[in-house]
């Protein structure tokens, strides 16, 4: 069977290579990934709104709200076995694990990331976890779009571009947005926007959209058109929220990070299970609008009908005063990326692109709440419309996302009036928030270690570098009880090197270099054969690379600052080679040809 299907692999690949082009085989190639990626959306959708009709519905509406409490701990325990026994692989978050996967596999993704979000973030949400479903379905169509780009020996390049063609493809699925979605798949996989890149781009994002319309119709998560008008006088009030959304975004991302670092100290994931499980089962009982997603929250508020989203609050407050609303709303903004953080540290499975609108949306609303609560302005300003200002301005602060916040927004409600109060606010959310965290949720530990591909080109392609395919090890070793003869005699006469190193003959560790230069002036005095050793002519490097901790960027940093064309190499103290200048620039100008045709 595998012959039969590698025979027919490699025959359809060399017809291939007849008949299309490269570059239409990557069309070809982008249509197929947006079209998997919205089958993967609709997958993810649809058994995710099976399980939350089948408890939420009926179990909560029928018998009683305690099911809130019980259902996070039944989703969650059911995650962990599932990963355990079924996929026996851990399954990171979507998004970052995708952008690790580019940074650091050469895009190269396995092949139970095709499946291990589509068993595991359903049943996290559709019990409870409030976490969204957006990041493990582009993780989904990601991992099936480099699995399917690896099956076509497509090169490094091409595959990086096909995983954000999947990405494009998943978001306009979902959102129906396909403008929106090739931006985000240029900003957050930091995508060069070329004419090569921009029509894989389109296709892929186009497949999806179609395939969203075939099996969900007309069906949107944000059905709603503008009614209310942008006034010039409003843009006081835009600002004012573009400084709320920043603090607001800030404190997304500390209390993520958080919470995140708590549960990494818990070694067992058992216990990581139990105590997140009963924390969000408290919170999702005490506040059930905390209960999964919460696109309907959303809408309620978007729709004026705030007392829905409130109905159900356990302490029974009046609703009919406008500040206990507010009150009650910045709650739910305060306790949603808690209730998310502590679903990711117990386990669950999904993402933040959900709660980030969840919270925004009602920041939106509480300000303009506010706002005309007080009185002391002429004019009442569109509640809806900061609803959805708001969601744009949390986007852009805490996923470092303002072109995708802006046209999401715009696209999704058809609100492109409020392109200005959108690119106000989310410009003033990105500026502060980017003031405070350089890297946004999705990349953060990827940023701080610097394996972060941006859409600088030098720090991109010193990312993608290997260390291990630029390291030399055609160097003859001294040691330091050799004498001068002996240097002379068993490594000058052997090597075609100008640099020796001197390491320990026991434990092989460095101890110091000799260049030819230092031993040139007497090495051709036998009278010094056997008086001069090796440990006495031997210089400290100028660097040191060490090789499980220094990165390419490191690396090049250490030979413009030293002035080597050669530098040694260790890992665990131990010698392993060298590196040289002429080489690394090598290395680097061919990853960047690769990187940039």
């Amino acid at each position: 069977m595998a012959a039969l299907k590698k025979s027919w692999l490699t025959n359809f690949l060399v017809w291939r290579a007849k008949h299309i082009s490269q570059r239409q085989f990557i069309y070809l190639l982008s249509i197929l990934v947006g079209f998997t990626s919205g089958i993967g959306a609709v997958i993810l959708k649809n058994l995710t709104h099976f399980f939350q009709h089948l408890l939420e519905g009926n179990l909560v509406r029928y018998y009683h709200n305690a099911f809130y409490f019980v259902f996070p701990i039944i989703g969650l325990t059911l995650v962990y076995l599932i990963i355990k026994y079924v996929i026996r692989n851990k399954v990171s978050h979507g998004i970052p694990s995708t952008l690790f996967a580019i940074s650091k596999k050469k895009g190269i993704m396995r092949k139970y990331q095709m499946f291990g979000s589509i068993l595991t973030a359903p049943i996290t949400v559709g019990f409870g976890g409030s976490v969204g479903l957006e990041g493990p379905t582009v993780a989904t169509g990601a991992a099936i779009s480099s699995n399917i780009s690896r099956m076509f020996h497509v090169n490094q390049t091409t595959r990086n571009l096909l995983i954000g063609c999947a990405a494009a493809g998943a978001m306009s699925s979902i959102f129906k947005a396909p403008i929106a979605a090739i931006i985000f798949a240029i900003e957050v996989f930091s995508l060069d926007l070329t004419i090569a890149s921009m029509l894989p781009l389109l296709l892929a994002s186009l497949s999806g959209i179609i395939t969203s319309y075939f099996f969900f119709g007309n069906d949107i998560l944000l059905p709603f058109k503008l009614e209310d008008d942008f006034m010039m006088s409003d843009i006081p009030f835009y600002i004012v929220l573009g400084l709320f959304a920043g603090l607001t975004s800030i404190y997304f991302t500390e209390v993520y990070e958080r919470v995140q670092k708590l549960f990494d100290k818990i070694g067992s994931p058992i216990k990581r299970l139990l105590y997140g499980g009963i924390a969000i089962g408290i919170l999702v009982y005490l506040v059930p609008p905390l209960y999964g997603e919460g696109f309907d929250v959303i809408n309620n508020l978007i729709k004026g009908n705030p007392e829905k989203v409130l109905e159900n609050n356990i302490f029974q407050l009046d609703l009919s005063n406008v500040w206990m609303v507010i009150g009650l709303l910045a709650g739910l903004v305060f306790f949603k990326i808690i209730a998310c953080a502590l679903t990711f540290g117990a386990g669950g499975g999904g993402g933040i692109f959900a709660p980030t609108l969840f919270m925004g949306s009602i920041m939106g609303n509480c300000i303009a709440k506010a706002i005309n609560s007080l009185g002391i302005f002429p004019n009442q300003i569109s509640e809806s419309n900061f609803t959805l200002v708001g969601m744009a301005g949390l986007m852009a602060g805490v996923l470092h996302a303002p072109l995708t916040a802006i046209f999401l927004i715009a696209e999704v409600t058809g609100g492109y009036e409020l392109f200005i109060p959108l690119m106000i606010t989310s410009a003033i959310s990105f500026s502060i928030t980017k003031y405070v965290h350089p890297h946004s949720v999705y990349n953060m530990e990827l940023g701080r270690k610097g394996e972060l591909i941006t859409h600088d080109k030098d720090h991109a392609v010193l990312t993608l570098m290997d260390i291990d395919k630029v390291i030399e090890d055609n160097f003859v070793p001294i040691y330091p009880e050799m004498n001068l003869g002996d240097i002379v005699h068993q490594a000058v006469v052997k090597s075609n090197r100008n640099i020796f190193p001197v390491i320990d003959k026991e434990d092989n560790t460095l101890l110091g270099i000799i260049l030819l230069d230092d031993i040139r002036p007497i090495m051709f005095d036998q009278k010094l054969y056997k008086e001069v050793m090796a440990a006495d002519i031997m210089n400290t490097p100028p660097e040191i690379i060490e090789m499980d901790k220094d990165k390419m960027t490191d690396i090049m940093e250490k030979f413009q600052n030293s002035g080597a064309w050669n530098l040694p190499v260790i890992k665990d103290e131990k010698y392993v080679g060298f590196i040289s200048k002429s080489k690394l620039l090598t290395a680097y100008r061919r990853k960047l040809i690769n990187l940039t045709s």
